[in-house]
């Protein structure tokens, strides 16, 4: 399965997406990104009423379908208030910690189309004039963005054309080393979304047949609780959500290897998948982790609450310091392509 993957065309595949702003609700460039993709190489898509991208390959069996997820959505913020600085306040889309952007080079888009930069500040970052700079809570009254422009009051950021509700992205910081590690933000989950693309584009030019009618879902509402949980043809048996793998002490997964999860918050995923998944690792030579992971949900696991009646796994890259800048390795990369292309090729189970 390896030998039919492209290191270079995977990586390009993340390295276009990360660059492409698309917080939660904010989408619609990557999604369209991706569909440009599925035009040249001739994949069926539709874009759904929520913005998702659904994607479908049909195989031998129409009357069972499968259906692959991975996220384009990311985390990102909105403007919560201007303050009479000129600064802006801002309020979270997704979950993370105030510490993990502070520092961070921003872009705000605007209604009207327009971009500013800046950088999310600590309001006490000077340490020559705030004693305490480093004991302060970092959360919304702390946090500010330090707009690029000449502006000194509410009246000259409005007048920019910036307001209250205006998205604002994180830079990703994209680099590849070497050695062999991409680090970015937004790993989770555009390292994900390029597996699938690249699985895609290596399905049409390899003329493979699939057992299986196969959707593959780029959701883009995921870091917000529902990305994939809608939009699942009623003929779906199995559904597999490709996300990333948590790393942190007592954790299985590392940044080398493919994680396949055995259980996240939400509870157990289901057990014949996962044993089926980790048998065409062993079968395939496709070196895995299986793991938990604590403070998790996925799509596939927003499908089981939607109610649905599907078997659901869920995989991905290992992948470092989840919701602050990330990184992982080419080889974790491999392995989860390896493991998808496998599993669509595979019986259901």
């Amino acid at each position: 399965m390896k030998n039919l993957l492209n290191e270079k065309e995977l990586l390009n595949h993340i390295k276009d997406l990360t660059a492409i702003p698309s917080p939660s609700g904010y989408a619609e460039e990557a999604i369209a990104h991706a569909g440009r993709f599925l035009e040249e190489i001739g994949v069926e898509y539709k874009i759904a009423n929520k913005g998702a991208l659904i994607a479908t390959i049909q195989g031998k069996d129409t009357n069972r379908h499968r259906l692959l997820t991975a996220h384009v959505d990311t985390l990102g913020a909105i403007v919560k208030e201007i303050k009479s600085s000129g600064r802006l306040k801002l309020t979270m889309v997704g979950g993370f910690h105030w510490n993990a952007v502070e520092g961070e080079y921003c872009t705000i888009h605007t209604a009207e189309g327009k971009t500013y930069t800046g950088t999310i500040l600590l309001h006490q970052t000077a340490v020559h004039v705030y004693r305490n700079s480093g004991e302060v809570k970092r959360d919304e009254d702390s946090i500010e963005v330090r707009i690029d422009e000449v502006v000194k009051s509410k009246e000259e950021t409005e007048n920019l054309g910036i307001s209250v509700g205006d998205f604002v992205s994180f830079n990703p910081r994209t680099e590849v080393t070497e050695s062999g590690f991409i680090k970015s933000r937004h790993l989770d989950d555009k390292a994900s979304v390029g597996i699938l693309l690249h699985i895609m584009d290596v399905v049409k030019k390899n003329s493979i047949d699939l057992p299986y009618t196969t959707h593959f879902l780029i959701s883009n509402n995921e870091e917000i609780g529902f990305g994939g949980n809608s939009n699942i043809t009623p003929e779906t048996v199995e559904y597999l959500a490709v996300d990333m793998g948590a790393i942190g002490d007592g954790q299985a997964t590392d940044e080398y290897s493919v994680s396949i999860c055995a259980k996240d918050s939400s509870g157990p995923y289901h057990y014949r998948l996962r044993q089926h998944l980790v048998e065409l690792s062993k079968t395939h030579d496709i070196d895995y982790r299986v793991d938990i992971y604590p403070y998790y949900s996925s799509d596939a696991s927003a499908a089981i609450r939607a109610g649905y009646d599907i078997v659901h796994g869920l995989i991905g890259p290992g992948i470092d310091a989840s919701h602050a800048y990330e990184r992982t390795h080419i080889s974790s990369l491999i392995d989860t392509g390896a493991l998808v292309l496998a599993y669509i090729q595979s019986d259901l189970v």
